[in-house]
């Protein structure tokens, strides 16, 4: 979903071509003021907002920036750009930021799968050295035999998942 933020007569137009051309729903809104109850109640993948209205207050376009979160902030002047160049400079945008998703959640996974892969060595090495003991009783050789064979898995599915 897209935040248009204008009051420009063509701004309504842009709207409709982003929702038209890139099947993003936009809401607009014609004031900083009403950002910040949009930001709260819902997500955004982008934020468009008319340049002439940060020019003309500056520190609630700050206050904004803060409460935008993961949304990729697009400043487009109505005044002087057209419906395409703002749809292109939007496509643009939700392109780079899926990549950014895709990356972060490939690194994520990456983390993940090496601090498990820690753990697994240490239950395998742990396991090991515990049916290694001469005198432990059947049942617990059965279940730590049991474990590490869990743990051998949970390695082998963690290999192949890199």
């Amino acid at each position: 979903m897209v935040l248009l933020i204008s009051a420009a007569k063509n701004a309504a137009e842009c709207a409709a071509a982003i929702e038209r051309d890139l099947g993003e729903n936009v809401e607009m809104i014609s004031a900083f003021s009403q950002s910040a109850a949009k930001l709260r109640t819902s997500e955004y993948a982008s934020i468009i907002i008319d340049q002439s209205l940060i020019d003309a207050s500056p520190k609630a376009s700050d206050g904004l920036w803060k409460q935008a979160g993961t949304a990729i902030p697009i400043i487009v002047n109505f005044a002087i750009s057209g419906v395409d160049r703002t749809v292109r400079e939007v496509r643009s945008a939700l392109s780079r930021r899926r990549q950014e998703q895709l990356l972060a959640a490939r690194a994520a996974q990456a983390a993940l799968r090496n601090e498990l892969a820690g753990a697994v060595s240490g239950i395998l090495l742990s396991s090991e050295l515990a049916l290694a003991q001469p005198a432990i009783p059947a049942s617990v050789a059965d279940k730590l035999r049991s474990v590490h064979e869990l743990a051998l898995q949970i390695q082998s599915r963690l290999g192949s998942a890199a």
